[in-house]
C-alpha cells in the first residue's frame, strides 16, 4: 500500500509512491502533480491528508450554514466598534461614573434584626429620613448591611429610629458603624488605573515576543476597546461602581487576551502553509471561522457560569458578575470582528511603508 508522508508547515511536502520514488515538491522533485501542493489557502484548493488535521477554506464554508466572509465586511465591524467606543467615551465625560460609598466615602451601619426581613423594607425607612441613595445589602435573612453619604449624628439617629419603627426592633449588640473616607476611594482608583497601564504593557511586550508587533497593537487595541465598552455601558446605564468592579475589569482584561491569543496563534499556524500570491484577507477568515466553535463554546461556558453566580450568588456578587458579563460579550465580538481586522490592516500598513 502506498505510504505518504506529509508535513504540517510548509508548503514543502514530500512523498513516497509505490514505486519507491521519491520527491520534493517546490525543489524540482518528481512527486505527482496536485499531491504535492499542501497549501493552497484563499484559493480553495488546499489539499491536505486526513491525518494532518487541517482545515481547508472550503471545509469551513461547508462546514458553517451561516457563513459569511467576516474579513471582507471588516468596515462594519469597524463602524459598529467606532459608535460603541464613542457613545462610552460621550457618557464617561458627559455622565461620568456612578461612584459607590467605597470611592466617595460615607457611613456604613450593620445590624440583626429580630425577625426576617426584606431588602425594599430596609431600603424605605431609611429613604423616608430624607437620606437619598442608600445601599442595602442582606446578609442571611435577618442582618442588613447600610451604606450611605457621610451622615450627621442626627441623621444617623433618625434613620435608626425609622428602621425601629417600619423595619422591626434589632439587636444594639449587632449594631456596627463604619464611616469610609473618600480618599481611599481616590488611591483605589488611582491603583486600579496603575494596574491597568502596566497589564497593557505587560501584554504588549508579551505579544510582542510571542508574535509580532502587529500583532501586539492589534491585540492591544483590541483590549481597549474591552475595558473602555465595558466601563462605558456602566456609565450610561448608571449603575453603580464599587471595588469588585475593578476586579472585573481586570479579570475581563486577562480573559479577553486568551481569546485573542487562541486566534493570532491559528493566524501565524496558517501563514507557514499559505502561497506567495494566495490572499491574506483569506487566511485570516479561514482562521476565524477554524476557532469559530471554540470561541462560541468557550464563551457560552463562561456566561452560564456568570450568569449562574448573578442570580444565585446573591448581592455581593451581582456587580462582579455583570461587570464579567458585559465584558466577556464585548470580548467575544472584539476577537472575532475587531482583533483580526486590526491584524489585516497591520498587514497592510507594513507592507505600504
Amino acid at each position: 500500500m502506498a505510504k505518504k508522508r506529509q508535513r504540517r508547515y510548509g508548503n514543502n511536502v514530500k512523498q513516497v509512491n509505490p514505486g519507491g520514488q521519491a520527491g520534493l515538491s517546490g525543489q524540482g522533485g518528481q512527486g505527482t502533480q496536485g499531491q504535492a501542493d499542501a497549501a493552497g489557502i484563499g484559493k480553495g484548493k488546499t489539499q491536505q491528508s486526513p491525518a494532518s488535521g487541517v482545515v481547508t477554506y472550503d471545509d469551513v464554508k461547508k462546514k458553517y450554514r451561516f457563513y459569511f466572509n467576516i474579513v471582507a465586511k471588516r468596515k462594519i465591524w469597524f463602524v459598529v466598534s467606532a459608535l460603541l467606543v464613542v457613545v462610552s467615551v460621550v457618557s464617561l465625560v458627559g455622565l461620568g461614573l456612578n461612584l459607590g460609598m467605597a470611592f466617595e466615602g460615607g457611613t456604613m451601619v450593620s445590624m440583626t434584626f429580630a425577625a426576617p426581613i426584606t431588602q425594599q423594607a430596609v431600603s424605605d425607612a431609611v429613604t423616608s429620613t430624607g437620606i437619598s441613595g442608600p445601599q442595602v445589602q442582606l446578609a442571611g435573612d435577618a442582618r442588613a448591611i447600610i451604606q450611605t453619604k457621610e451622615l450627621s449624628e442626627e441623621q444617623r439617629d433618625a434613620m435608626l429610629a425609622a428602621l425601629r419603627e417600619q423595619v422591626g426592633p434589632y439587636d444594639p449588640e449587632s449594631y456596627e458603624e463604619e464611616m469610609v473616607s473618600e480618599s481611599i476611594g481616590g488611591e483605589l482608583l488611582r491603583s486600579a488605573l496603575i494596574a491597568l497601564s502596566v497589564a497593557c504593557a505587560l501584554m504588549l511586550t508579551y505579544l510582542i515576543i510571542r508574535f509580532k508587533f502587529n500583532y501586539a497593537v492589534a491585540g492591544v487595541l483590541a483590549l481597549l476597546h474591552d475595558i473602555v465598552v465595558t466601563i462605558g455601558v456602566f456609565s450610561l446605564l448608571r449603575w453603580q461602581i464599587d471595588p469588585p468592579f475593578i476586579a472585573a475589569v481586570l479579570t475581563v482584561f486577562g480573559y479577553s487576551i486568551n481569546d485573542k491569543v487562541v486566534l493570532f496563534d491559528r493566524i501565524r499556524e496558517n501563514e507557514g502553509l499559505q502561497k506567495k500570491r494566495a490572499s491574506y484577507e483569506d487566511l485570516v477568515d479561514q482562521s476565524i471561522w477554524q476557532t469559530m466553535a471554540r470561541s462560541i463554546n468557550t464563551g457560552l461556558a463562561v456566561l452560564l457560569a456568570l450568569f449562574a453566580i448573578y442570580f444565585l450568588g446573591g448581592d455581593a456578587t451581582k456587580t462582579f458578575s455583570l461587570t464579567m458579563i458585559i465584558g466577556v460579550v464585548i470580548g467575544m465580538f472584539s476577537s472575532v470582528f475587531l482583533a483580526s481586522q486590526f491584524v489585516v490592516v497591520m498587514k497592510r500598513f507594513v507592507k505600504a511603508s
